[in-house]
């Protein structure tokens, strides 16, 4: 985020609450690229986003006007300035449904007040997807105003380049389309004309007051009500049960029929084929969050997507053939390197970066938050010397001019004396995550070198697994 953009956010939040805003705190990042900030005052907060995507702003924003004149829970709009693409809204806090499910289970199971929270969900759902489209402005759905054969076609081409490929899964290409396009047709015999959220899955569901809130559904347009039954009863690390999951989908049919007569068979038919789209789709984000962006806790979530897979090749039945594509899906499931996928060994990994202060301090990507930020603005900086202006704490002539620094020295050594202790809590108690930031002004200098001096220091003194990262020579590349 640009120090502008930031400015501008803590200038919205100011003139919506009436107090200055005391606190200013990046939320954890999910699959998007949008970024989200919490702000807080003396007695209000509220959620800052920034997204470059205008067309995405857009949508949500004008989602979320008609949802709450709705009576449907959303999050109220505080302020918009989509010029500078940042907008304002409420604060729902910090517990999603997939944190709440987390915190109930014990093993396997799934205890009777999950149960009620999820039955709870689906009336709801039901209540976007028939009422939520009364009236809705379909025009600005992006990036297409319904889920049609466009959208499967993005989908399942997205499971085949980010997936299947990159996972090396072999497959006949225009057999696979041919399939493709079969699988299309049987899908879109069902009804079509409901609100579909798209992105319904339980970290999109909030817990408020033991209610369920809605957020994320900007990518929400036209479609057939069982895409979205399937996404949330198919989240891959959810892990419903089967047979919860049975019960859910009956209770989903019974609601239904408060709308409108359901044919259960011909419902549950293509209930499946969407699961089957969803499963596929979901696994192209994994692909390429995982295998290509390299982004580890995508992976450990394609065994979870395995095993549902697994279970609905044991029970599907569209009455339609579809035998490349179910070969190939056979092929992944069959996979014990795709099961295993990022299971790492249990070894404790340090992420050391270093970071520019003029953009703020790196996000824990590992989820946990937490972790040490030394800060060595304090510390003679060789910056200031011409001869240094072109170099990094990496260069030899850096290396050298720190060597000569005792200040240097004192502080890496304090640094080292406390990361040492919780490295060895750590280890011992079996974390897996820590996090260690150190910043100057420039990102260029101090902070390259205290990374890299720590770096080495552990990796010679533990065993445990090190990722280095230079936010802002990173950037330069």
């Amino acid at each position: 985020m640009e120090a502008n953009t930031k400015a501008l956010l803590i200038k919205m939040f100011e003139a919506w609450a009436g107090e200055d805003a005391r606190s200013f705190r990046m939320l954890p990042p999910s699959g998007s690229y949008r970024e989200y900030y919490r702000i807080s005052g003396r007695s209000k907060s509220a959620l800052g986003a920034y997204n470059a995507d205008e067309k995405e702003n857009i949508a949500f924003l004008s989602f979320s006007d008609h949802f709450k004149s709705k009576g449907l829970p959303v999050p109220e709009i505080y302020s918009v300035d989509l010029e500078n693409n940042i907008y304002l809204h409420q604060d729902l806090g910090d517990v999603t449904l997939y944190s709440f499910l987390q915190g109930l289970r014990k093993g396997k199971d799934f205890p009777d007040e999950l149960l009620c929270f999820y039955k709870k969900t689906i009336k709801k759902l039901l209540c976007f997807q028939i009422n939520g489209g009364d009236g809705l402005d379909f025009d600005k759905c992006y990036p297409r105003h319904a889920f049609d054969r466009q959208s499967m076609l993005w989908d399942l081409h997205y499971f085949k380049y980010y997936f299947l490929k990159l996972a090396r899964v072999p497959f006949d290409e225009q057999a696979l389309e041919d399939d493709y396009h079969q699988l299309i047709d049987f899908l879109l015999e069902a009804e079509h004309h409901y609100f579909l959220y798209r992105d319904f899955q339980s970290r999109n569901v909030m817990v408020v007051d033991d209610e369920p809130w809605f957020i994320d559904y900007q990518g929400g347009r036209k479609g057939a009500l069982q895409y979205d039954l399937a996404s949330l009863l198919y989240d891959a690390k959810a892990d419903i049960p089967p047979q919860v999951r049975e019960s859910l989908l009956e209770y989903y049919m019974d609601e239904l029929e408060a709308y409108k007569t359901v044919d259960r068979i011909a419902f549950k038919r293509h209930y499946q084929a969407y699961v089957l789209i969803r499963i596929m789709q979901a696994m192209g984000a994994y692909g390429f969050r995982g295998f290509y962006e390299k982004k580890e806790h995508f992976l450990k979530s394609i065994p979870y997507a395995i095993n549902n897979l697994k279970y609905l090749l044991k029970t599907v039945d569209l009455g339609i053939e579809l035998p490349t594509l179910f070969s190939a899906l056979r092929n992944v499931t069959e996979s014990e390197e795709l099961m295993t996928i990022g299971q790492r060994s249990n070894q404790l990994t340090v992420r050391i970066t270093s970071f520019s202060y003029k953009r703020g301090i790196p996000v824990d990507v590992s989820g946990n938050g937490g972790g040490f930020v030394f800060d060595c603005r304090a510390i003679h900086n060789p910056g200031r010397y011409p001869e240094y202006a072109d170099k990094t704490g990496k260069d030899e002539e850096v290396i050298a001019f720190f060597g000569k620094e005792p200040e240097m020295a004192n502080f890496l050594s304090d640094v080292f004396a406390l990361v040492d202790k919780s490295v060895e809590k750590y280890i011992t108690r079996g974390f897996r995550h820590l996090m260690v930031n150190f910043g100057c002004t420039g990102g260029q200098h101090r902070s390259v070198y205290s990374a890299e001096q720590l770096a080495a220091h552990l990796q010679h003194k533990y065993k445990l697994n090190v990722e280095l990262k230079h936010v802002e020579q990173d950037m330069k590349k």
